[in-house]
């Protein structure tokens, strides 16, 4: 009977253990719009998607939570953060929001307040976010799409953030790298937008003291450093 109850009690643990991810890997949450939900791409074929696969070809305890909304405003996305980091427990969020409301004219006062939120509730959980800035076309006028602009780096430096650049940084001007709509990346703009984001993922990775990829290698497939 000792033995029976000891199996039991032995299998109920690695249960357990496979189970609760963030045992001995890192999770990371996405949290952004359609720029991050692979609008028009093929499944799969999405920045979230190839930054999973390149933390993966380093090692296969990462693991990668996309919860992108295509239309996704802040506001929603401050209602939607609670539950998802109790549902995921997340170790790293990448909040990619804003484009939507700058799209729709919203009150920047909104806009960052609703930002705020999102970081505040991460960091109550214990959970470490990084900011992606957003930016908008210039039809918008110069003084509103300016002072949108400056939520990002303003947010950032007021809650001690990293923050990367726009995921569009370095290709915005180049209309072959966009859908018909003119707005959504194509495929084969994927790749670089991860590698917009890649440096500040991994100061943020280095913080927690985990494997830091190798930024710099052009495969992708070796590890920089281990932190003690």
């Amino acid at each position: 009977m000792k033995k029976l109850l000891f199996v039991i009690l032995y299998l109920s643990s690695l249960f357990s253990l496979s189970s609760a991810w963030s045992g001995t890997g890192t999770n990371i949450m996405v949290l952004g719009d359609s720029l991050s939900a692979g609008y028009g791409l093929p499944p799969g074929a999405g920045w979230v998607n190839l930054l999973e696969r390149r933390l993966q070809s380093q090692s296969p305890d990462y693991r990668v939570i996309n919860i992108s909304i295509s239309g996704e405003i802040t506001l929603g996305g401050r209602n939607r953060i609670k539950q998802a980091l109790k549902d995921h427990v997340p170790d790293i969020v990448i909040v990619a929001l804003g484009a939507n409301d700058g799209l729709q004219g919203r009150s920047v006062t909104s806009i960052y307040e609703n930002l705020e939120a999102i970081i505040l509730t991460c960091k109550r959980y214990n959970v470490i976010p990084l900011l992606i800035g957003m930016q908008l076309p210039p039809n918008y006028g110069i003084s509103y799409t300016q002072k949108f602009r400056d939520i990002y780096p303003r947010l950032a430096q007021d809650q001690q953030l990293q923050l990367a650049p726009f995921l569009m940084e370095g290709f915005g001007d180049q209309p072959e790298l966009f859908q018909a709509d003119g707005i959504h990346p194509t495929i084969q703009a994927q790749e670089r937008m991860l590698d917009n984001v890649w440096p500040a993922l991994v100061a943020v990775l280095g913080s927690i003291q985990v494997p830091i990829v190798n930024k710099e290698s052009a495969d992708k497939t070796s590890i920089e450093k281990s932190l003690p």
